[in-house]
């Protein structure tokens, strides 16, 4: 084995490690003082907020998000710095979650009350989105409420975060992630909430 490889294999050991310190009670207390790793108790979504999908309907967040695990990225479509990394992030998610057969859904939610579904729908093209993969926008009067929804109880972070948030089938936030985390880490995160929520 490569060095090369050895070394992306203990990062990706030692995210685990990290991850399943943050799921389990009473470890990872310095990781949940920043805002990642279990949220305990969980957080109850703005579910009745509206979003235009990128296929053009308007419809109730809890469409989107009640009965799936799904991990939610905010981002906007002009966004030309972080924003590529999370599509990128979420692309090699999709990839992986396919090959291990999860149903983790993955939803781009734009915090640009100025994106349509014109610009959320070339979004996911240029990741190359499968049909595990949303986008939405929410009305701007929305946003700030889904926003503070997401940052509950974690210190306050910039508009734009590059954290993933895994919501449970019940429209529940339950977990952050740390900036851009690994791929790896993603999917093994949704799949150790999609077998506790089974």
């Amino acid at each position: 084995m490569t060095s090369d490889r050895k070394g992306r294999r203990h990062v990706l050991f030692a995210a685990m490690a990290c991850a399943g310190a943050c799921l389990t009670p009473g470890l990872g207390p310095a990781a949940r003082a920043h805002g990642i790793g279990i949220v305990n108790p969980p957080v109850g979504l703005p579910l009745d907020v509206q979003v235009l999908r990128s296929d053009g309907v308007r419809l109730p967040l809890r469409r989107l998000l009640l009965g799936r695990t799904t991990a939610l990225q905010l981002m906007f479509t002009g966004c030309s710095e972080t924003c590529p990394l999370q599509g990128a992030l979420f692309a090699g998610v999709q990839e992986q979650a396919a090959r291990s057969g999860s149903r983790l859904q993955l939803l781009s939610l734009s915090i640009d009350p100025m994106d349509d579904a014109r610009s959320l729908s070339a979004w996911l093209r240029r990741f190359g989105a499968g049909r595990n993969w949303m986008a939405a926008v929410p009305t701007a009067a929305d946003i700030d409420a889904l926003r503070k929804a997401l940052q509950a109880g974690a210190p306050a972070v910039p508009a734009h975060s590059s954290q993933v948030f895994f919501v449970d089938t019940g429209g529940r936030l339950v977990w952050r992630s740390e900036d851009l985390p690994p791929v790896e880490l993603v999917v093994h995160i949704a799949t150790r909430l999609g077998k506790a929520g089974a």
